[in-house]
């Protein structure tokens, strides 16, 4: 890696750079291959609205997907923004809701589990919840890679949660290119954004004159990422090259971890609440649920969602 300062560079110079560096970590890293369909996971924020705006200029065979969670005018502005976005660059968008699909908001479902003692955050029940009906989209959509709009600071905050956590086989699952277990129900995910950082497509989609609302999710207040994200930017100030280092750093140590952990990654089975795969009898999601919701409701639920005849999961 080598450190570049966008603030010295004029807007015309900036666009350019930034560009060719998604360009450049497309290629790469073998992103894409011809033939590949994409299928782009969209918040209507600026990093999934720029990887967007760029996956359709560079000529991929390229549609949008969406959830919505339901956190009032925050997701009901950014929805209006995406929809406008695909509009205004040719591309089709899919939708799901956490209504049609589980029948209720994302803050619903946090406060009712809280009410049952289960005080998960919301950034870990809208993550869960929301890979399950992403993973979803994309087999109905024959998608054969999905685009993330993960950035490199989102990169390097996880990278120091897992560090925190001594949890480093699960920084090895981390990378452009994420993932070490195989599985024919996982699409490839992939991060053409993987060395950008957060100013960096902020300054682009401000350049280009996105719809995108700024600023952190409502929700997100009291998420571990957030209070990591803030200690980075203190040490940030003391050291204006920390970020850069730490993801050089990663990035040089990432084969030895996957290297490492090749071996030692949990198998994969199916989920029997869902079908989806899941390194436990059941998934992450349908833990979630089912702790939402007696077991038989959640059942018919799942299996309503998914399209699968309902499982006697009692037995």
């Amino acid at each position: 890696m080598r450190y570049q300062d966008h603030k010295t560079m004029s807007d015309e110079e900036f666009v350019t750079y930034f560009e060719n560096k998604v360009a450049d970590t497309i290629n790469r890293f073998e992103m894409i291959k011809q033939g590949d369909k994409i299928l782009v996971a969209c918040s209507g924020g600026k990093d999934s609205t720029v990887v967007l705006y760029l996956m359709k200029k560079f000529g991929y065979d390229v549609e949008a997907f969406t959830v919505d969670v339901i956190i009032g005018k925050y997701t009901k502005q950014n929805l209006e923004n995406l929809k406008k976005m695909c509009t205004q660059i040719g591309v089709k968008l899919h939708e799901k809701s956490f209504k049609d699909s589980y029948g209720y908001s994302l803050c619903y479902i946090k406060a009712r589990l809280y009410q049952k003692d289960v005080k998960l955050k919301s950034c870990t029940i809208c993550g869960v919840l929301r890979r399950t009906l992403l993973n979803q989209g994309v087999r109905e959509n024959k998608a054969t890679k999905v685009v993330t709009g993960h950035n490199m600071d989102d990169e390097i905050e996880a990278v120091m949660m897992n560090l925190f956590k001594n949890n480093l086989k699960v920084s090895a699952r981390l990378g452009p290119v994420p993932g070490i277990l195989k599985h024919g129900s996982f699409i490839q995910r992939i991060k053409p954004l993987y060395f950008c950082s957060e100013d960096e497509v902020e300054r682009y989609s401000k350049l280009k004159k996105f719809p995108v609302e700024y600023g952190y999710c409502p929700c997100s207040i009291d998420s571990q990422r957030r209070d990591v994200a803030n200690f980075l930017e203190e040490m940030e100030k003391i050291n204006p090259l920390v970020k850069f280092n730490i993801m050089d750093h990663f990035v040089k140590v990432l084969p030895k971890l996957r290297k490492k952990y090749a071996g030692v990654q949990e198998s994969l089975e199916t989920c029997i609440g869902c079908g989806e795969p899941s390194s436990r009898e059941l998934c992450r999601a349908c833990q979630i649920l089912e702790q939402f919701e007696p077991r038989e409701e959640h059942t018919r639920s799942r299996s309503k969602v998914l399209n699968m005849p309902e499982l006697n999961v009692l037995a």
